[in-house]
């Protein structure tokens, strides 16, 4: 599974900036273009509202669940979070966590 994790995280990376590459050589760091395409409509809102909160809910999960389950590295999904997103935090956590879990238990299955 954790190999699994592993691929999610690169795509949860190779993804999204894909998409945002193209945006960022045609407008550059235009901050105000981009907040104002990221509001143009209420479904594009609802969308990053809904990512935001998912973003929070991970943050916490992480602080918590790292700390009871001692996952090194685990600021590594925090950053991955904060400067990717979910699709990059949360399988990077995932991965850290169940290589933690092989670790302590001595399981060779990830």
């Amino acid at each position: 599974m954790a190999k699994t994790y592993l691929l999610l995280t690169i795509l949860g990376i190779a993804l999204p900036y894909g998409a945002l590459l193209p945006w960022l050589l045609e407008h550059g760091l235009n901050m105000t273009l981009l907040i104002e395409s990221i509001t143009t409509d209420a479904i594009s809102l609802m969308a990053w509202i809904d990512v935001i909160v998912a973003a929070v809910a991970l943050l916490v999960f992480i602080s918590v669940d790292g700390k009871q389950h001692q996952v090194q590295l685990r600021y590594l999904a925090v950053i991955g979070t904060l400067s990717v997103g979910v699709s990059c935090g949360l399988p990077l956590y995932l991965y850290l966590r169940t290589r933690a879990f092989n670790k302590k238990y001595n399981n060779n299955w990830g």
